[in-house]
């Protein structure tokens, strides 16, 4: 799970128009960040070009690319997405606890909470590593 010091630098990273990871960002004269498609596309909707969030306008369409803020959110978008696989590769989608035994009789992990409950009351487990273990070794 990310902490909140990396939740707020990846809060950072978000667009405030597709409310995604930035993709291509670009900066506006006010210093206000967007996807480049994003924006073009809000402008494309209006007569006159301003900023969506503090709305000042512009005369002319000055996209400056925000390489740095690309990178970041490209960092982002991977550790959101390594956290996501760790969590979902080691809970119990149910119980939301952590998975640490393999049930014999329905040949998958379960958390501790599913060992106790009437599915699996008359069932045989052992510890998760045990059944990798025994897994690889049938292969």
């Amino acid at each position: 799970m990310a902490s909140r010091q990396q939740e707020s630098w990846t809060d950072e990273t978000i667009c405030p128009i597709c409310l995604d990871f930035f993709t291509d960002p670009v900066s506006l004269e006010c210093g206000h960040n967007f996807c480049r498609s994003c924006i073009t596309q809000c402008w494309e909707k209006k007569e006159i070009n301003s900023c969506p969030e503090c709305r000042q306008a512009f005369t002319e369409r000055n996209l400056r690319a925000n390489r740095v803020l690309a990178n970041l959110a490209e960092k982002a978008r991977k550790l959101k997405l390594n956290g996501k696989e760790k969590e979902s590769k080691l809970h119990c989608e149910e119980h939301q606890e952590e998975l640490k035994l393999f049930c014999e009789t329905d040949k998958k992990s379960i958390c501790l909470i599913c060992r106790d409950s009437r599915e699996h009351r008359e069932h045989s487990f052992i510890p998760i590593k045990e059944a990798v273990e025994i897994y690889k070794a049938q292969e």
